[in-house]
């Protein structure tokens, strides 16, 4: 059965990963640290901190928008999580429509939604192919709200001349095994803030001042036990083997994205000729990371038996979150 999604793993990952045991630290640490710095220069922005899940990034980069007890503006096409991190911080999702073709949040009719008590928008680039940006933007700061873009298919795709996660108030990555940069699991947070760097490192490690390496390497007495409590964090850091993985995975990840471009542009070509086959546009405000090769046609389900009966899988992206039971 051909797959939905294989990770690309070589050597060099191995390799990665047998230092990191033979160094003996394989929490959060020196790798973590280099491969965050690393990713930053990447996006583009001045900071970017690793958790445990995109989940955990979502999660934490709305606390520190202070949406508790108001409206968030959202798309119900994603996966539940983008939501679900909305609940997890006493904020109401409000949900906007979508585009037609590109399946992303339809930037026409967010102001429609806001009200007094809007704090924020959540942007979900579809597939890895950018939202309409600078529409969201001018929303944002015409009416004082914060961007929280969730890259979690979009890892390398830019917007104009910025790489998506670089845009907003604060851009959210997942490393989980079948994304484009894949680690197995893990997510990043990518700020331009030093005070809110600082925070979302407390907040990912118990609201403790000092993590385990900063310990480790800055305090003048290895390893010294001192730390303060400030406020009350999450466990979701995450780990040197994972960063390891990471680190080698970002390498590789622009060749990966063009190979990803060569396939959706054959695919587009074959199917040009399918009147019944509709396919996903790409914007001339975009580069795709091409994330998900997305088509939509009446007889889907068919389809699907079809592929399945030649070996190979096909799968849906997303229930609409609007119509869950939850």
């Amino acid at each position: 059965m051909i797959p939905i999604f294989k990770p690309s793993f070589g050597e060099e990952e191995v390799e990665a990963v047998r230092r990191v045991f033979e160094s003996c630290w394989i929490g959060l640490g020196p790798i973590t640290e280099k491969f965050e710095r690393e990713f930053a220069e990447y996006i583009g922005t001045s900071h970017a901190v690793a958790t445990n899940s995109a989940t955990a990034s979502l999660h934490l980069s709305l606390a520190v928008a202070d949406v508790e007890g108001k409206e968030v503006i959202t798309t119900p096409m994603t996966f539940v999580s983008s939501n679900h991190a909305i609940l997890y911080n006493k904020a109401i999702p409000v949900f906007c429509d979508i585009e037609e073709d590109t399946l992303n949040i339809d930037a026409d009719k967010i102001e429609e939604l806001i009200t007094d008590k809007t704090a924020a928008i959540v942007v979900v680039h579809y597939g890895g192919y950018s939202c309409d940006m600078g529409k969201v933007t001018a929303l944002a700061e015409k009416y004082g709200l914060k961007v929280i873009e969730d890259v979690a298919h979009g890892c390398g795709g830019s917007y104009k001349d910025k790489k998506l996660g670089s845009v907003g108030f604060a851009g959210n990555f997942s490393f989980h095994a079948v994304k484009n940069l894949a680690t197995g699991d893990g997510g990043m947070i990518t700020v331009n803030s030093a005070e809110l760097d600082a925070k979302l490192r407390r907040l990912r490690w118990l609201g403790i001042t000092k993590d385990t390496w900063l310990r480790e390497k800055n305090d003048e007495m290895k390893y010294s036990w001192y730390y303060d409590v400030r406020e009350l964090g999450f466990k979701c850091h995450m780990n040197d083997i994972t960063a390891a993985i990471g680190r080698v995975q970002l390498s590789k990840l622009d060749a990966a994205n063009r190979k990803r471009r060569d396939f959706t542009l054959r695919y587009n070509e074959a199917f040009a000729s399918c009147d019944w086959i509709k396919t996903t546009p790409i914007r001339e405000y975009a580069t795709p990371a091409f994330h998900n090769y997305v088509i939509k046609l009446d007889r889907r389900d068919e389809l699907c038996e079809f592929l399945k009966g030649k070996n190979i899988s096909s799968g849906v992206h997303y229930i609409p979150n609007n119509r869950y039971e939850l």
